[in-house]
């Protein structure tokens, strides 16, 4: 029975194979293979496999003594304590003197009077400078040698102390004794121990307690416990260093301690593959950016998506506001679609992946790709947040094909990865940029507000341009591969050797994927005058002409029901699916102006629109009597030359959130689709600050001249002037008699 030996693949090193001695070259461990070279030069690639299979495969001698001791715990300088280090040090020194004629080794660095006569390697030899140290320690004060450790060094002692220092460097010099195995504590009997770990169990569920109290509770469970046994509990000072080995300092939270000892389920997950775990997080923007409106500094949201395996950023999202359950649907959509190309960015960012040419990825996309990875995600991981905990979600798991997994309560190892690179673009790229906020108000700037001078699209753009060009190409460092954890790799290079190792699905899902990630609505009928009713507001289009009045022919849960899609972004318009053509038609909302255009707004204004109304005591039948409470809502009461300096921030900020999340819903839109909405003759279009007051002012008189325009339909004649009677003669001018008796019939009269 052949004993199994440890090969050292490393570069460099030795093997025997077949009698013949090979030397490590390189080595592939994502394909499993090694390259090797004889003595002859002859090169020759292998796999791991038939090394470690092969019969006559052994390590060198000139490596054995290397890998003799793989499988036990290496131990370190770091495990002396600083007096044993200083005197493993001071053993060293006299071993480098023997060998080398200077304490330091070196000789380009001697000390005064080095190397001395009997040290000096041109003139003694080895054995020669051996027996010289023996009697230099030798006449060495006893006491000082006896400090030092050196009070009983022989010939054969030197030998001893150099080849293990040729093994172990420093740690050859230490005495064994020193690290030697701890006997444990007697103290500590099998009734104490129970007490200690029942104590460790009830003081878990209970507010934090000092270590006085366990030892109290301690003497306490032996005492109640054990009556009839004579047992002897341990000192105060000894059961708080064995509560310390046993259960750490003990300086974490209470729910986090206790969190940690929940129990884990189906064990540990070995990551393997790109895609096989996405993480999800949001956190708050560092940096005080501008938005686009008004052009005041305001914080964002940033939403990542990172893949475990490779550490890459797929995906990212910036929101003036918390995200939404659609903006996480968007981003899961980012992942699997390529990263186009922009316009300043060089060749060097290009699709740098070998295997699959950037042209024919160019070619399936209808762009030039980044070099960032697409690929379809198997299981999302997020916190237990509200954005994701919705049905909608759930809707979206099923059309991606995806498992969302939220982590474990209080586990925050579950999505560390993706926590741990908010810290890192912080450190790399956010401390650099102007309006930094850091992490703590207390450190904050001075002004962090006024150094704002990024809009939101230049954050976004200074972002992709950092993540392609940096953070892709950055090296890993301890988040190395499992499969070769001493490698150089950054995330582009784990993503090329994943194209090795299991080859690349190129899916790149179609552009009618934005309509099936929106939130849907089940409406029971057409309307055959007003269109279809979407949580308060009527929409309507041609589209829906040959189905009004009529019943889908659906079938399941949501039977004779049509289906409508809506984006919480921009509540303009809806979508539908036409039934036959399977093409997805754009619904317009009925008040939008039709010889006008209208500001962007999203569900949160629609709620205060429909509100306002109530609380007016309108009870509206057309959506064009919501027209004026709209425009009021957005800024219609306050004139043209005070608004952008009397309306307060937040309300500015309301503004601008609707007017980027309305241009993020169109970026997200089929790039076939027109980005305006026309109806009648109007064009619906995101409006600037300068123009916001104006269009709703013109907005709201054209409103008012249609309302009487439907009223009235002749133009009636102005009545005259008032006073014009009393203008068409002189007032002094007396009556005829005729016109006086005509007029007043005569005195006569009665």
């Amino acid at each position: 029975m052949r004993t199994a030996a440890v090969l050292d693949l490393s570069p460099g090193s030795a093997l025997v194979l077949n009698g013949r001695q090979w030397t490590v070259e390189r080595r592939e461990p994502e394909l499993g293979r090694v390259y090797l070279v004889g003595e002859n030069g002859i090169r020759q690639p292998v796999t791991f496999r038939f090394l470690a299979n092969h019969p006559n495969c052994r390590p060198s001698s000139r490596t054995a003594s290397q890998g003799s001791g793989r499988g036990r715990q290496p131990k370190t300088a770091q495990d002396l304590e600083p007096r044993r280090r200083e005197l493993a040090a001071c053993r060293l020194a006299h071993l480098l003197e023997v060998e080398t004629g200077f304490r330091s080794g070196d000789p380009l660095r001697p000390e005064l009077g080095e190397p001395k006569p009997e040290y000096d390697p041109a003139t003694t030899t080895l054995t020669a400078r051996r027996l010289a140290k023996v009697a230099e320690l030798a006449a060495m004060d006893r006491q000082q040698a006896k400090l030092l450790g050196l009070d009983r060094v022989g010939y054969r002692t030197l030998i001893r102390w150099d080849r293990r220092r040729r093994e172990a460097g420093l740690m050859g010099c230490a005495d064994e004794r020193w690290l030697r195995e701890s006997g444990g504590h007697p103290s500590i009997t099998e009734e104490v121990r129970e007490a200690i770990f029942a104590v460790r169990v009830e003081t878990l569920h209970r507010s934090k307690v000092t270590m006085r109290t366990r030892a109290r509770m301690i003497h306490q469970y032996v005492r109640e416990t054990f009556p009839d046994r004579d047992v002897t509990v341990p000192s105060y000072q000894t059961l708080w260093v064995v509560w310390r080995e046993w259960f750490g300092p003990g300086g974490s939270r209470q729910r986090y301690a206790r969190s940690a000892e929940l129990p884990s389920k189906n064990g540990h997950v070995m990551v393997h593959r790109p895609g096989q775990v996405v993480a999800l997080d949001t956190t708050v923007l560092p940096v005080m950016v501008r938005e686009s409106v008004f052009g005041d500094p305001v914080k964002c949201h940033l939403t990542l998506a990172m893949d475990v395996h490779t550490h890459s950023l797929c995906a990212f999202r910036l929101t003036l506001v918390s995200d939404q359950s659609v903006d996480v649907a968007m981003l899961l959509r980012d992942v699997m679609l390529p990263l186009p190309m922009r316009a300043d960015w060089g060749e060097e960012l290009e699709w740098p992946y070998p295997g699959l040419p950037a042209a024919v990825v160019a070619e399936f996309a209808g762009h030039k790709v980044a070099g960032l990875p697409f690929f379809a995600p198997e299981t999302v991981t997020t916190d237990h947040g509200s954005v994701y905990r919705n049905h909608h979600l759930v809707d979206v798991q099923r059309v991606l094909g995806c498992n969302i997994l939220p982590s474990r309560v209080l586990r925050p190892t579950d999505k560390s990865a993706c926590e741990r690179a908010f810290g890192a673009i912080r450190s790399l790229l956010f401390e650099q940029l102007p309006g930094y906020t850091g992490i703590d108000p207390a450190d904050r700037g001075a002004d962090p507000e006024g150094d704002a001078v990024l809009t939101v699209d230049e954050m976004e753009h200074v972002i992709a341009t950092w993540i392609v060009a940096v953070w892709q190409r950055r090296r890993l460092g301890q988040y190395a591969p499992s499969w070769d954890p001493a490698g150089d790799h950054s995330p582009n290079s784990l993503f090329a050797a994943s194209f090795a190792q299991a080859g690349f699905a190129m899916e790149i899902p179609s552009a009618e994927l934005f309509y099936e990630l929106l939130p849907v609505h089940y409406v029971r009928k057409i309307d055959a005058r007003r269109g279809v009713k979407i949580r308060g507001l009527w929409y309507d289009a041609p589209a829906l002409d040959p189905y009004r009045d009529q019943h889908s022919t659906r079938g399941g849960q949501h039977k004779g029901q049509w289906v409508i899609r809506r984006d919480p972004r921009d509540r303009r318009s809806v979508f539908f699916q036409d039934p036959l053509t399977h093409d997805w038609h754009t619904l317009a909302w009925t008040g939008l102006p039709p010889d006008g255009q209208a500001p962007a707004f999203g569900d949160a204004r629609v709620r205060e629109l429909l509100k306002k109304a109530r609380a007016c005591g309108l009870r509206p039948r057309t959506d064009d009597e919501l027209l004026p409470v709209l425009m009021e809502l957005l800024g219609s009461r306050i004139p043209v030359s005070q608004w952008p300096t009397r309306l307060p921030k937040s309300a500015r900020t309301e503004h601008s959130r609707e007017v980027v999340q309305a241009a993020a819903s169109r970026a997200d839109r089929p790039q076939s689709e027109p980005a305006t909405v026309v109806v009648g003759a109007g064009v619906v279009t995101p409006l600037r600050w300068q123009d916001r007051t104006r269009q709703a002012a013109d907005s709201i008189d054209s409103h008012r001249r249609h309302r009487r325009e439907q009223a009235v339909q002749e133009r009636p004649t102005p009545p005259p002037p008032l006073g014009e009677a009393y203008r068409q003669r002189d007032l002094f001018l007396l009556p005829e008699e005729d016109e006086e008796e005509d007029g007043h019939g005569g005195p006569d009269a009665g």
